[in-house]
């Protein structure tokens, strides 16, 4: 065991020295905060300037309640957010005031205007014209300004006290408690149980993929320059087995610890979420478990690869695997208890995504807790042990890589 942690700590010191782990380390993460924050803080973002807003009210009965209904939306600074401009003419056509508005918008007098009308069903027609999509919030404020004068407006008509009825629309808001097995309650939102289940999958995703793909192609290099002769030569190949699959998860661990303090850094307040995360230290249980197991196949996939093509075909079907449980992430948080959810738990492979969620959705009851890591750990040792038997042979095997037929000659050998 002492030769498996002197390679252990070669391999830690040679991969956490490369300009590709230090990118990883630092740079990945940044990327995905970048990803994930950027678009939902440009989408939120408005203008920071006044806009000329025309409406053409062919109805005659709205413009003046809306133009002040508008006005109270306000800039940062206080400033009027719009500026409504009556672009209604008695006496001319509704289309001639269409295409006259629309020289406006082209000629960016205006941002956009509103058009409303009725149509021959007496339904009402409303509409916003711009040379864009524009911006939601504008869409958002426009609809539900408008929405909220016609109540007023068809309550005063039909002589119903429009105080009360402005109280009754106010909905209440409902508030989820979950309710665990020992009849505990907590504060639960299934949108931040959502981000969380997803977060946590995609770091497990992401971290099988680096540093699975780069065990393997670790493995290739050593292969191709002959260096594993001389490794062989003065360690066992269990030896090799184990002192990589304990650099890995080392530098894995310490990828994982600097990316939660990027984390913590940059998302500040933001990972409140993170408290919705149920039995925690059983998530970490079923993480740490999927990553030796898959672990344990990359370096066994790895000991029978010998070019960079190979690796990367193999690697990148191994990680749609690890990554398949966000397809049925839905139904699994909503109806965790389902026969399908049940049998992707009982898959090695996708145990530990599954488990992850519904974990953090569910009371599962202790025996099938128990059965599922059982199951698990059963098959981190039965991958060992055929990775083993195959990496014995693979690390020294060189050429086209051996086909199924191959692999069960060597599985047979004795050791």
């Amino acid at each position: 065991m002492k030769k498996a942690f002197a390679i252990a700590k070669w391999e830690f010191m040679e991969k956490i020295k490369s300009k590709a782990m230090i990118i990883s380390f630092f740079l990945t993460p940044l990327i995905i905060l970048g990803f994930s924050i950027l678009p939902s803080v440009f989408a939120e973002k408005d203008e920071a300037t006044t806009q000329a807003i025309g409406i053409i009210d062919n109805t005659q009965n709205y413009f003046s309640l809306l133009a002040d209904k508008l006005s109270e939306y306000k800039l940062e600074d206080k400033q009027p957010r719009y500026v409504v401009v009556n672009l209604f003419r008695q006496n001319e056509s509704v289309d001639s005031l269409k295409t006259e508005a629309n020289r406006n918008v082209v000629k960016k007098k205006i941002e956009g205007y509103i058009f409303l009308s009725e149509n021959e069903k007496k339904e009402i027609v409303f509409e916003y014209r711009s040379l864009s999509l524009g911006n939601f919030n504008d869409y958002r404020r426009f609809e539900d300004s408008f929405n909220k004068i016609r109540r007023v407006k068809e309550f005063k008509k039909a002589n119903i006290d429009t105080a009360l009825v402005s109280n009754l629309l106010n909905n209440v808001e409902m508030n989820t408690v979950k309710i665990d097995d020992k009849g505990k309650e907590s504060s639960a939102d299934f949108k931040s149980q959502y981000f969380s289940s997803f977060i946590f999958i995609m770091i497990l995703f992401m971290v099988i993929m680096i540093s699975g793909g780069m065990l393997v192609r670790s493995l290739v290099e050593e292969k191709s320059n002959r260096l594993i002769e001389i490794i062989v030569s003065s360690c066992k190949p269990d030896d090799i087995l184990k002192g990589k699959i304990l650099g890995l998860s080392g530098l894995t661990m310490s990828q994982i610890v600097v990316w939660a303090l990027i984390g913590v850094a940059f998302a500040g307040q933001g990972l409140v979420m993170f408290a919705s995360f149920q039995n925690l230290f059983l998530l970490l249980v079923y993480f740490i478990l999927g990553f030796v197991l898959y672990t344990a196949i990359f370096v066994g996939v790895g000991s029978i690869v010998t070019t960079e093509q190979e690796a990367q075909q193999i690697t990148s079907y191994l990680s749609m695997i690890t990554i398949s449980p966000l397809v049925i992430m839905i139904p699994a948080m909503q109806n965790p208890d389902s026969l399908l959810i049940r049998v992707f738990s009982y898959i090695p492979l996708t145990t530990p995504g599954v488990m992850i969620l519904r974990l953090n959705s569910a009371p599962i009851s202790t025996v099938e807790i128990l059965a599922t890591l059982g199951e698990l750990i059963l098959s981190i040792y039965l991958v060992i042990k055929i990775s083993s038997k195959i990496f014995r042979i693979g690390i020294l095997s060189y050429g086209k890589m051996p086909g199924l037929k191959e692999l069960f000659v060597w599985l047979r050998e004795k050791e």
